[in-house]
């Protein structure tokens, strides 16, 4: 019946548990930011290459 109490008030799990929850919150913000960088990019990406002269060929 000891060991009950002594789990019962051994707050280390619920620790690790919230440094996870918060961890899986910040991978979903950084994931959602790169997300939407990635696709801001790409379209700067590709109005710069629709904008640019065709480069000649040989030297």
């Amino acid at each position: 019946m000891t060991f009950f109490r002594s789990l019962a008030r051994d707050e280390q799990g619920a620790t690790a548990i919230e440094y996870g929850l918060i961890a899986a919150l910040i991978a979903v913000a950084a994931i959602t930011a790169m997300t939407s960088l990635g696709s801001t990019l790409n379209g700067t990406f590709n109005n710069v290459r629709s904008k640019m002269q065709p480069g000649t060929t040989g030297a």
